[in-house]
Parts: C-alpha cells; sequence; structure tokens
C-alpha cells in the first residue's frame, strides 16, 4: 500500500509528546514490510535550520488553494528518516517561526487548514496519490473532510484512518472555519461538524474518515464513557457500534531504546550481561548529587509535571514515600504550581529528591536506565510509551490502571499496578514495589523479565495494515456506491 502519514510532530525532528515517538518508528516498521510510506510534517524553523538534518531536497513550490479567496504558496522539502521519506511543507508564515519543540503547537487554526490542505497538493505534486492517509489528532482532523468535501476524483478510492492520541485535546473554534474553506454550512450541525457551538476539528476527523483508532484496547473502552469521552463519548459509542472505532497499542522503536548499544547511558546491558544497569544507577545519583548508594531504591518520573499524569497525588505522598527511604528523580516541564511545589520538596529533601525542569531526551535516557523503579501515576493515560521504555530498560513500573498502563503493567508480574486515584493508592503501591526490591533475587528477576519484554511494533504494524485495509475497503465500496 501507499500510505502518507501526516503529524505535526515527528521524532526526531519535532517532540512534544508521545505522538512524536509514534510517528517516528511505526512508518519505520510499516516501510520494513514493504509498504510505500512517507511521512509528511510542517517545516519548522529549527528543523529546516538544524545542521542534523542537512540533506534536505527542495522539491519546489506551488499553490495551495484553501478558498476562492485564499491561496497559499507552498514549498516543499524532503528529508529521510531510516529509509522513510518524510516532507516537509512549509508557507511563508506560521511553521518557520517555530525555534524549539516547546513552540510548535501555536494558537489559531489557518495553519492546520494549510497543513490539510497542502499535505494533499503536496502529493498531486509528486505524482504519488496514497492508498491511505493516516492522520492524527486534531492538528489533521480536517484532512479526511476536505477528502470527502472537495468534489476532487482523485481522492475517490483513497481512504483516511484517523487516530486520536489524546482526546482531552480537541481543537475547537468557531464557525468561521467553514468559510476558510469555502465548505458548505450545511456541515455546521451536531452529526457532523458542530460540538457545544464550536467547530471541532478532532470530531471532524473521527466523523468524516472511513476508520478511527485510538492507541491502546483499554483507551478506546474508556473514551465511550464519560470519566474519559471529554464530551464525545456519545459519538465514540457510535463509531464503536459501526465497527469504525478500534484501539491499537503502540509500540516503541527497538533501536533506539536499547540498552545495548544506547550511546547516553554510562554503561550498556542486556540480559545477557546486567551488570551496566548498576553503574548506570551511581550515575545518574552522581550526576544529579543524590547520595551514590546502590541500597537505595532509586525511583525516576519522566513526565510533564501536570495533574492528568498524576503528579499531585505523587507530591502529596512524597513525604511518606521518604521515610521509607526512597530516592526520587521528576525531569520534565509542565505546570507551574507543580514546578514550584516540586522545587520546595527538594529544598526540603535534598539528599532524597531531584526536580529536573527542562526537557532533555539523553537524560530521560540516563533517568530510565539508572533507575530501579519508574513511576506514572496517571489520572489516565491513552497508551503511555515511558511504562515501555522502562520496562526496556529493566526498571519497573508503578502505575495507575487506566488506558495503555493497563494493557502493559501487571501486577506482581512485571510491575505494581493501582486502581483508585488517590494519593494512599499510589503509596501502597509503592509499598509493595519497594518490599520486592527489599528481596534481590526476586527483583532480579522483575528486572530481567523487564529486559526480555517484547514491545516493538512489528504486532501493532500488522493491526494497522489490517486496519488499512478495511478502511480501502469502506472507501471503495462506498465510491462504487456513489458512482452507481
Amino acid at each position: 500500500m501507499k500510505i502518507l502519514y501526516v503529524s505535526a510532530e515527528v521524532a526526531p525532528f519535532a517532540k512534544v509528546g508521545g505522538l512524536a515517538d509514534v510517528a517516528g518508528s511505526l512508518p519505520k516498521e510499516l516501510r520494513a514490510m514493504g509498504h510505500d510510506v512517507r511521512v509528511l510534517m510542517p517545516a519548522y524553523g529549527m528543523v529546516e535550520h538544524d545542521p542534523k538534518f542537512a540533506a534536505k531536497t527542495d522539491l519546489g513550490r506551488f499553490p495551495v488553494r484553501l478558498s476562492s479567496t485564499w491561496t497559499k504558496l507552498a514549498y516543499l522539502k524532503e528529508c529521510n528518516m531510516h529509509g522513510v521519506p518524510v516532507y516537509l511543507l512549509g508557507t511563508d508564515e506560521w511553521f518557520n517561526t517555530t525555534t524549539s519543540s516547546q513552540t510548535v503547537y501555536q494558537p489559531g487554526y489557518e495553519q492546520y487548514l494549510f497543513l490539510a490542505k497542502g499535505a494533499l497538493a503536496a502529493c498531486k505534486k509528486l505524482g504519488w496519490i496514497p492508498d491511505i492517509v493516516h492522520c492524527n489528532d486534531w492538528h489533521t482532523g480536517f484532512l479526511p473532510v476536505i477528502l470527502n468535501e472537495c468534489g476532487d476524483k482523485t481522492w475517490d478510492e483513497t481512504a483516511s484512518v484517523f487516530s486520536i492520541h489524546n482526546l482531552a485535546y480537541q481543537g475547537e473554534f468557531g464557525q468561521d472555519v467553514l468559510q476558510k474553506l469555502d465548505l458548505p454550512e450545511v456541515l455546521y450541525n451536531l452529526h457532523q461538524l458542530e460540538t457545544y457551538g464550536s467547530v471541532n476539528f478532532l470530531k471532524a476527523g473521527c466523523v468524516f474518515s472511513d476508520r478511527v483508532n485510538t492507541v491502546s484496547p483499554t483507551y478506546s473502552r474508556e473514551i465511550q464513557t464519560p470519566e474519559y469521552g471529554c464530551r464525545l463519548e456519545g459519538l465514540m459509542k457510535h463509531l464503536s457500534e459501526y465497527g469504525r472505532l478500534s484501539g491499537i497499542l503502540n509500540g516503541i522503536d527497538l533501536e533506539e531504546f536499547n540498552p545495548a548499544t544506547d550511546p547516553h547511558i554510562a554503561a550498556n546491558f542486556s540480559v545477557a550481561d546486567p551488570t551496566g544497569k548498576a553503574m548506570c544507577k551511581q550515575a545518574i545519583q552522581k550526576e544529579l548529587g543524590l547520595p551514590v548508594d546502590l541500597t537505595k531504591p532509586l525511583a525516576g518520573v519522566v513526565s510533564r509535571p501536570s495533574s492528568q499524569k498524576g503528579m499531585d497525588l505523587l507530591l502529596s505522598e512524597a513525604p511518606r514515600l521518604f521515610e521509607l527511604g526512597l530516592q526520587l528523580i521528576v525531569q520534565g516541564l509542565g505546570d507551574p504550581w507543580l514546578a514550584t511545589e516540586f522545587t520546595a520538596l527538594q529544598r526540603d529533601f535534598p539528599d532524597q529528591f531531584r526536580f529536573v525542569e527542562k526537557f532533555d531526551a539523553d537524560l530521560a535516557q540516563r533517568v530510565y536506565a539508572g533507575s530501579d523503579l519508574f513511576l506514572m501515576p496517571s489520572c489516565f493515560e491513552p497508551c503511555g510509551l515511558g511504562q515501555m521504555i522502562a520496562l526496556r530498560y529493566g526498571t519497573i513500573p508503578v502505575v495507575r490502571h487506566t488506558g495503555g498502563l493497563a494493557d502493559t503493567v501487571f501486577e506482581g508480574v512485571n510491575g505494581f499496578v493501582f486502581y483508585e486515584q488517590t494519593g494512599s493508592e499510589l503509596f501502597a503501591a509503592v509499598k509493595r514495589a519497594l518490599d520486592s526490591f527489599s528481596d534481590g533475587p526476586k527483583w532480579k528477576k522483575f528486572v530481567v523479565r523487564g529486559l526480555e519484554s517484547d514491545l516493538g511494533w512489528m504486532v501493532s504494524a500488522r493491526k494497522y495494515v489490517d486496519l488499512y485495509e478495511a478502511a480501502l475497503q469502506d472507501r471503495r465500496g462506498l465510491s462504487t456506491a456513489q458512482a452507481v
């Protein structure tokens, strides 16, 4: 199949969250399976000017007609990502002012209408019409709308798949969105584009795509409930009842996250020779100024400090956990109030806690490799990659039973799990983990089981191929019916 994978963030070019990791690894697996998969993303300024991505081919300029009164001159450049072509779509504003991953998402919606229209215009310029357009999150939500409403027969047999990486972010704007694309006002109704008085980009992607999926089986069920549905639970349930909603668990790039070869950690290790993990622990303790002591259990967190990630629970229980002898590292950028509280916590417990308020992918690798435990007390977690990366490095996750965490971590098997969203439940789960840590032989079995985990893309990529084939059948059946 010919597959165009469209995402606002793609690792290693631009990364805000897990979407970037998926966009950087799933296409590579699909390519290895023989599919002609190509990635399209915005031409961010920091990507265009970064010497690391110097091998860019300029594919020229072309007009992108958004409406009868609005045309943008676009340009297209090509990079290579592990054998996968990556197209950078740009114009004279929006994306070229982005200088870091932290500034990828700017206010407004016009740039994402351009991304949607420009992606299709780019395919025409290349003379390459995909079988599948795989859209990701609300920023690409209008791409399926345009495929269905543009009236261009070029796209009659191109199916669309829309992936929800986090339902909480939906992209809600005014009704003038329709005018920007010369779309008929009749589409502004509760069955299609309207939600509580706004045009909803994520809903648009779900309604107009041939198939919808999210990034874990459990999350696909959770979003059909009021607790997790973010006001769209009715739509999600409807999609599920009609067989259009599925959940496919994310994987991780086993080459990038490999403790046996990772150049960013103090010592490499593997199932065959796990001794380097202790050196990684000593190194991260020393690097961050914690007492170097292998007998002290060390827990790591690489996450956005926010209530969604359960960091408020961790903050409330940290003093009690420190009484148990735990050392704790929290790394990430997030809510200012939590950053303030974590800074104060470090001041109060200088020998047991470090808060590193920055995005640093290399440091994250060292935290994964050097920690004994990895904490993910999330309020909700569509999939979560942190627990998978942690297991890959023999670091045992403590998680709340939600979303992809429930699909990957199992109590007493490869980690520790709590259910209720309370600090006392988190404390009890960490206490169970520390009891196991104190039993040396038992803990070594946990570590080996983590190192042996199969968390790559092979199984999930096959499920995506099945999903693409189902979307194609739906689309081409629909096209035939329309022709008749």
